[in-house]
């Protein structure tokens, strides 16, 4: 059971959904954002960052995107579906064009070839939490 699982056990109300899926989703959705922080500051330290400019906008839109994500999906009282489902698909879409940029320079730099790898897991947490939440 991972930590954020146990969490959100804790809590008096519990949502409608799998809450395997959903804590799973939480917590890749956390573990991006910061991923995406590392290599947006790990771009800045390189030599010649004129080519990671786009990778750093895209590291840096996609942790926020992640963060909010994560945390809207942490409350558990009263959820708006329809505002939840916009998240996730808002996060699926910033995983992809943020992983998509970093597999670019994932041959030269290790920090953009494992920010992809942590994009493409949050990606696909995601969209087995939409299609839960659609069915």
């Amino acid at each position: 059971m991972n930590g954020v699982r146990q969490r959100m056990e804790s809590h008096p109300e519990h949502t409608a959904t799998d809450l395997d899926l959903l804590s799973d989703c939480i917590q890749a959705l956390f573990d991006c954002a910061q991923s995406c922080t590392l290599c947006a500051d790990a771009c800045l330290a390189e030599e010649n960052i004129g080519p990671l400019l786009g990778c750093i906008r895209l590291n840096q839109d996609c942790a926020d995107v992640c963060l909010m994500t994560g945390r809207m999906l942490s409350r558990q009282r009263h959820p708006d579906w329809q505002l939840l489902r916009g998240a996730l698909e808002l996060a699926s879409k910033a995983c992809d064009a943020c992983g998509s940029e970093c597999s670019r320079h994932s041959s030269h730099h290790l920090h953009c070839r494992l920010c992809f790898e942590m994009c493409s897991q949050t990606q696909g947490a995601c969209n087995a939490l939409l299609a839960e939440l659609h069915s």
